[in-house]
């Protein structure tokens, strides 16, 4: 019994690392978008190309890319095509405000997908999502400045594209829970890649339409590139992935805000953001909020 319960004490040690460690790599995206030297959407690309190709090998060394019908590819490309604009949308708002923000307002999915299970599922409106909604907005208030008229033009653009993420963000998680559902049995390696590479396709195109060039200038560039395909696209997600079935929803959530967390810490350590102690309260007030509207009652 005693071997049993060191085994599984080991093994919760284990899963609750590797949700540490991808959320520690995760939050570095911001840091690997603003230094890559090339355009947002061009940036969006290489992250979900170069994952996606380390995905697709993966799994074909799984023997895990089967045909798995229509439906199964139609539903792939919507969660590509979410994924695709979502990253887009949120490697602007990276540009204009910064790691820091840019990656805590897509984390505002969590009050849409609250939302869309009160209006479309019938689930109960719970008091700490109520009281969740006006901590989130004071907090992200504290974060910009109160006196929103007089905020930088630049930056008002990075916030609305960090709220389009954050639509995006939660179509995305809608349309990957179907499709996780709708299809059992699919492997994760598969699902990750099909999401990547028809994402690429997509950004890709977007490119084209825009006349972009999908030139990388310098070895930084590729190497943060290839740093966000890897660490953030990749291993990053598949850390996180095999460790949540593990551990209560409850304490992965208040884990995972240390991706949203630690991305503003590397912006005020990296890019030199200056940050008041109003602005650092700001963060601690929106990621509680955050975390408060993302805990249902049987995981409290």
């Amino acid at each position: 019994m005693m071997i049993r319960n060191t085994s599984q004490a080991t093994r919760w040690h284990h899963v609750l690392a590797s949700l540490v460690i991808g959320a520690f790599m995760i939050s570095f995206s911001g840091v690997w978008v603003k230094v890559s030297h090339v355009t947002p959407t061009v940036s969006a690309f290489y992250r979900v190309f170069f994952g996606g190709i380390i995905l697709l090998s993966a799994a074909l060394f799984r023997r895990e890319m089967v045909w798995h019908g229509g439906r199964q590819l139609l539903l792939s490309l919507t969660c590509g095509l979410f994924f695709a604009v979502d990253l887009v949308f949120y490697h602007y708002s990276v540009i204009y405000v910064g790691p820091g923000l840019g990656t805590i307002l897509p984390n505002f999915q969590v009050f849409i997908l609250a939302m869309t299970g009160i209006l479309f599922f019938g689930e109960k409106v719970r008091l700490l999502f109520l009281i969740s909604i006006p901590l989130a907005v004071i907090g992200l208030l504290m974060i910009v400045g109160i006196d929103w008229r007089h905020l930088d033009r630049l930056n008002k653009i990075g916030v609305y594209f960090g709220f389009g993420a954050a639509v995006f963000y939660a179509a995305f998680l809608l349309s990957l829970r179907k499709l996780q559902s709708d299809q059992v049995g699919l492997s994760f390696f598969y699902v990750l890649t099909m999401v990547s590479l028809s994402a690429s396709v997509f950004i890709a195109l977007e490119i084209f339409h825009a006349g972009g060039t999908f030139n990388i200038p310098d070895l930084q560039s590729f190497f943060a590139l290839i740093a966000l395909g890897l660490f953030s696209q990749t291993i990053g997600w598949m850390l996180i992935a095999n460790a949540l079935p593990a551990i209560l929803a409850s304490l992965s959530g208040f884990i995972l805000l240390l991706q949203p967390a630690l991305a503003f810490v590397w912006d005020v350590l990296f890019f030199q953001r200056p940050t008041s102690l109003t602005n650092w309260a700001g963060v601690f007030i929106v990621l509680f909020a955050i975390y408060f509207g993302s805990v249902k009652p049987s995981q409290s």
